[in-house]
């Protein structure tokens, strides 16, 4: 499913301001094909973290290694196999990335901003999406991805606003965290809420990480969460912690998601 990049819609808005961090975010914004003539459609929205490697190989963190977003669910909606959707990046923050993405504070490391960059998603960002977009904007309609570090904040802002979110990427999720302290809140996620998951790992991004994120799978199936069901994991052989690795299965990530 070969698509130019020539037919692709973007729109983008460039440092956006939150209240409730000091850094400004690039936002750039996916429009589905016939988003421009099907005036009295409206579509789902998928957020996606790390805006600098999803759309344009120029911008992202190893040039020329991007996540092909635009192209692959383009593909996808031509050939009838996702429904048209809304994906919204979002550019990480630069040296304070790891501040952002990470719900608590570790003592050598730092960082836990990740509910004060959450209410930048859901006070902030989302209405404006709302606002200047015919989105569906309920959580049914309504997703949340990311890798590495946010695949991390992806789960944990997912288990925070399931009322707002109800579909999310979790791909290589860094489950190590501060003593794994994601594990705890999965434990504490009760009753269940209502998430579509998708949790993955690349057999080659190392054995530790790997048998972290079976514990955060097992937490899961324990909550009530059904392997086939409403979770999809996989340990995707050969795959690595890279951009090109999680681009390799972003086809499959969308039709669970959104199927």
């Amino acid at each position: 499913m070969d698509v130019s990049p020539s037919a692709l819609t973007f729109h983008q808005h460039d440092s956006f301001r939150s209240q409730f961090l000091p850094d400004d975010h690039d936002i750039t914004v996916y429009l589905p094909p016939g988003y421009q003539t099907a005036r009295d459609r409206r579509y789902p929205v998928l957020y996606l973290h790390d805006g600098q490697n999803l759309f344009d190989p120029e911008k992202s963190f190893i040039k020329g290694q991007h996540w092909r977003v635009g192209e692959v669910a383009t593909g996808l909606i031509q050939a009838g196999m996702l429904q048209p959707i809304i994906i919204v990046g979002v550019s990480n923050a630069g040296i304070r990335r790891l501040d952002e993405y990470t719900p608590t504070n570790d003592k050598r490391r730092g960082g836990g901003e990740a509910d004060a960059y959450g209410r930048l998603l859901v006070e902030e960002l989302k209405p404006f999406i709302d606002a200047a977009y015919r989105t569906l904007p309920d959580a049914l309609n309504t997703g949340l991805g990311g890798s590495s570090l946010g695949g991390l904040v992806t789960l944990y802002l997912g288990l925070k606003y399931h009322d707002v979110f109800s579909r999310l990427a979790v791909l290589s999720p860094s489950v190590w965290w501060d003593r794994r302290a994601i594990l705890k809140e999965v434990r504490n996620a009760r009753p269940k809420p209502r998430l579509r998951i998708w949790l993955d790992i690349g057999t080659r991004e190392g054995r530790h990480h790997v048998d972290n994120l079976r514990l955060l799978k097992t937490g899961l199936l324990k909550n009530g969460w059904v392997e086939g069901d409403d979770l999809h994991y996989e340990e995707v052989q050969g795959g690595t912690h890279s951009e090109r690795s999680w681009a390799d299965r972003l086809e499959r990530v969308l039709q669970f998601l959104f199927r």
